[in-house]
């Protein structure tokens, strides 16, 4: 095997050059060891590399403790002893020297490099690689083969043309040795084999790794990471006479892609017959210009990330979140109680203790230097960093080695655990917007090695005053609108009525503009027959007059509902009532704010579990949308209505059979009137928000305004999502009745056998009543047909009779000699509650009755 020439002007043995005597080529080298340990300390792989150098079988190994390959005493159940585990902890890379113990009795101390990896789910484990066979203690490393300088692998670091010059000058070897191993770019050679042969300075400083500690490895060993892995497959390329090879992309200490700035050029190593014999991998990072890019990418970001809410909490912990891990290791935000007002302060101003809350933190570790104090009060020194910064008005970076850092570490015991933790830079901000101070952010550094320097806390102070505008705005605006949503809160539904027709969601998000709060509202109203109906309202207007229009109209449909009526008639009598409060307010000042409604737009809708049918009127609102199981989505196709206050127009009733399971969302345009994108893109991400399956239906409502919202609304938003339940076949009965008294007796038989099928018959005695009742008045008074039917739902029992009459009964008072005139009176006093529906022919006469626990 010819021997790679140590530089480019080198020139190749003569022996290399002609023919000669037979060469024994060098053995092959070993593969690398490699074995896998989990959190248990249990070896879970065993390579062939591994087999060879400690000599055991993977059947012998697989399934037991690692501590048992371990020389020293001190090993225990971890990855490669207690002091690797200590060394190991919260790294994501360990290396170190460990005693092996061969399957012979040997010792062997070998150079290992340990990488954490993550399988498919939360189990973590440690890979672990050895490059080549150990050498039993005590005993010397056998020395480079003839010919070779030692420690020069396949290049001799002293190799020909490497004297010095006449004036002192070194050769051009040791010259184009110092040029590979000091190059400011990464540089590695990686032989036929793809193992890494020669590695310069630059290489090892990125990966924290000396070159032999990587000598022998492959790049995947080295750093297991699918871009290792591409470049890989790029430099068995150039093996097969591909020709040079680029990817914008590297490998760093934790395995970075092409985001971290890298570009990677991968060339072949010729010999002077053409041949190639190995590779050369040469990288460097765009590093300021990646920062720069990072950066106006980040503060981009920020803009639609920081704010998107009116809850100061919220806002802070968006400035956290933004921060870490792009910016800072941790971050925390700490908000004053009261608020400074003032002008710009003066750098020369006195620092004075400060009284804040930890309004949010973020850390890129679980039990970081800030995620223990989140909710808590703290208090800084007048002398610390944080109180002078926000005396002076301007932020500020600090190292662990800085006087003032010190001096408060020794004053707050936060400040000694922050700089315990490892925290290496720190930057102090203040929180400024319009002439108050609001409180101060910490950004630290403890993992990332780079301080902070003047562009990080330039970009620092872009995002706290972000935060600082949108938290000052939201407390100002939340003071003139506490009345406004006060109202406004007490007006919608505080729970959600007992009903078992449907599963219900509901959000209602208020706008965020000086407009103030709008009046859309959302109502869900049980009805008789287990039935159930749901309102979405929008009012016009903002303010207080816009709420208690809503209020007014709210209070007026669960009226209306109440009488049973069917959706396009009930939103007649809505027209009505706005036209009536319109013409009622028409001469006060404000008529802007005062039009009575008018323009307000409804969508009222009436589900049976029974039938599994869904009766919709819509005024001027936008249609609802439906899920069926199988996702298929649709708007239904309720007929647009006008608006409500404008008069003499009709509704129409739309109606349709939803399959159990089926889901509903109704809205207000508020989720619609988003300024990003168009109306079409807008519903796509509805629909596609809708169709995602979801455990609950808060989730549903969640993924739909996180969809479509990225940003605070400009109009109130009420969203109500229903998934349709069924009442089965079960829990219904129901029987044809002749127009004849007899059949009464018939009827209360029929009842007591189902309520005894139903396991019901505690409530024989109020059902056997109100059936003799109510069927007696339907043969009396109405006409037939009559139907009899028992709903059985959870906690109620319904019974009602149908007849053709459009005749409603009436309770009245019997006189103490009346032989009637006392059942209704009696069915009222005993049920829980009791009503008529009218039909396009015929009505309902129904009464339910509350079923005890038992």
């Amino acid at each position: 095997m010819e021997r790679l020439p140590t530089h480019p002007g080198e020139r190749p043995h003569e022996s290399d050059a002609s023919p000669g005597p037979a060469r024994t080529a060098p053995p092959t080298p070993p593969p690398a060891a490699t074995a896998a340990v989990d959190a248990r300390g249990i070896v879970t792989e065993w390579s062939e590399g591994a087999r060879q150098l400690l000599g055991y079988l993977p059947s012998e190994v697989v399934g037991q403790p690692a501590a048992r390959l371990l020389a020293d005493d001190a090993g225990t159940a971890g990855t490669v002893g207690a002091a690797a585990l200590r060394d190991a902890a919260g790294r994501e890379r360990w290396s170190g020297t460990v005693a092996l113990r061969h399957r012979d009795g040997r010792r062997l101390r070998r150079e290992l490099l340990a990488h954490r990896r993550t399988a498919d789910g939360p189990v973590t484990e440690w890979l672990v690689v050895s490059a080549v066979t150990g050498t039993p203690e005590g005993q010397t490393p056998p020395g480079p083969p003839e010919g070779e300088a030692a420690g020069s692998g396949t290049h001799g670091s002293e190799a020909a043309g490497s004297g010095t010059y006449g004036n002192g000058t070194p050769g051009s070897g040791r010259l184009g040795e110092w040029a590979f191993r000091q190059s400011p770019c990464v540089l590695a050679v990686f032989d036929a084999d793809l193992r890494l042969v020669r590695a310069n300075a630059g290489m090892e400083q990125v990966l924290s790794r000396t070159e032999d500690q990587m000598r022998g490895l492959r790049l995947p060993e080295i750093v297991p990471h699918p871009v290792s892995d591409e470049t890989e497959a790029k430099m068995r390329r150039v093996l097969e006479g591909g020709g040079p090879q680029h990817l914008r992309a590297g490998a760093g200490p934790a395995g970075t892609g092409a985001d971290d700035g890298w570009s990677t050029s991968l060339v072949p190593l010729k010999d002077p017959a053409g041949r190639v014999r190995a590779v050369c991998l040469a990288a460097h990072q765009r590093l300021q210009e990646h920062l720069a890019r990072q950066r106006m990418l980040l503060l981009s970001e920020a803009s639609a990330r920081i704010g998107t809410t009116a809850d100061s909490g919220r806002t802070a912990q968006e400035l956290a979140d933004i921060a870490v891990p792009r910016l800072a290791d941790f971050a925390a935000v700490d908000l004053l109680d009261a608020p400074r007002h003032g002008g710009e302060p003066s750098p020369a101003a006195p620092a004075r203790a400060l009284a804040t809350t930890r309004t949010a933190v973020r850390s890129v570790l679980d039990d970081g230097p800030a995620a223990s104090t989140a909710g808590t009060k703290t208090l800084y020194p007048a002398l610390s960093p944080v109180a002078r910064c926000l005396a002076q008005g301007h932020g500020a970076l600090y190292d662990a080695a800085d006087p003032d850092l010190l001096r408060w570490a020794r004053q707050d015991p936060g400040a000694a655990r922050l700089l315990g933790s490892g925290t290496h830079s720190v930057m102090v901000v203040p929180m400024r917007a319009h002439g108050a101070t609001l409180g101060v952010a910490l950004f630290g550094r403890h993992r990332r090695a780079e301080p902070f320097e003047a562009d990080d806390l330039w970009l620092a102070e872009e995002l706290t005053a972000k935060a600082a505008v949108s938290i000052h705005t939201t407390r100002r605006d939340s003071r003139e609108h506490t009345s406004t949503m006060t109202l406004q809160r007490s007006l919608l539904p505080q729970t959600l009525p007992e009903q078992g027709a449907l599963d219900i969601a509901t959000r209602y998000l208020p706008a965020g503009t000086r407009a103030g709060v709008g009046g859309d509202w959302f109502d869900v109203i049980p009805l008789s027959g287990a039935r159930v109906a749901l309102v979405v309202g929008d009012v016009v207007g903002h303010g207080i007059r816009a709420s208690a229009t809503m209020g007014r109209l709210r209070t007026a449909v669960r009226t209306l509902a109440d009488v049973d009526l069917p959706p396009d008639e009930l939103l007649t009598h809505l027209d009505d009532l706005v036209l009536h409060l319109s013409a009622d307010e028409g001469g006060t000042d404000g008529a802007e704010e005062s039009a009575g409604g008018i323009g307000t737009t409804c969508l009222y809708a009436v589900y049976d579990p029974v039938s599994r049918r869904c009766a919709l009127a819509r005024a001027g609102h936008p249609p609802p949308a439906a899920v069926t199981p199988d996702g298929a989505v649709r708007f239904l196709d309720v007929p647009a209505g006008p608006p409500l206050g404008l008069g003499g127009l009709p509704f129409e009733t739309f109606e349709t059979e939803l399959p159990e399971g089926s889901l509903l969302a109704l809205y207000t345009d508020g989720l619609l009137a988003a300024r990003d994108h168009d109306i079409d893109e807008a519903l796509d991400k509805m629909f596609a928000a809708l169709t995602r399956p979801a455990k609950t239906l808060d989730t549903v409502c969640d993924r739909v305004l996180t969809a479509m919202l990225t940003h605070r609304p400009d109009d109130d938003i009420a969203l109500l999502v229903a998934r349709t339940r069924a009442l089965h076949a079960d829990r219904v009965a129901a029987w044809d009745l002749a127009s004849d008294p007899a059949v009464v007796a018939r009827a209360r038989k029929h009842a007591t056998e189902q309520l005894t099928a139903w396991g019901l018959d505690d409530a024989a005695f109020i059902t056997e009543l109100t059936v003799s009742e109510l069927v007696t008045n339907a043969i009396r008074y109405g006409r037939p047909p009559i139907q009899l039917r028992l709903i059985y739902e959870d906690s109620t029992l319904t019974c009602e009779v149908f007849d053709s009459s459009s005749t409603a009964p009436h309770m009245r008072r019997a006189r103490t000699f009346d032989e009637g005139g006392r059942g209704l009176l009696l069915v009222g006093q005993l049920a829980r509650r009791w009503g008529t529906r009218h039909a396009l022919t015929g009505k309902t006469v129904w009464a339910e009755q509350s079923l005890s626990p038992g």
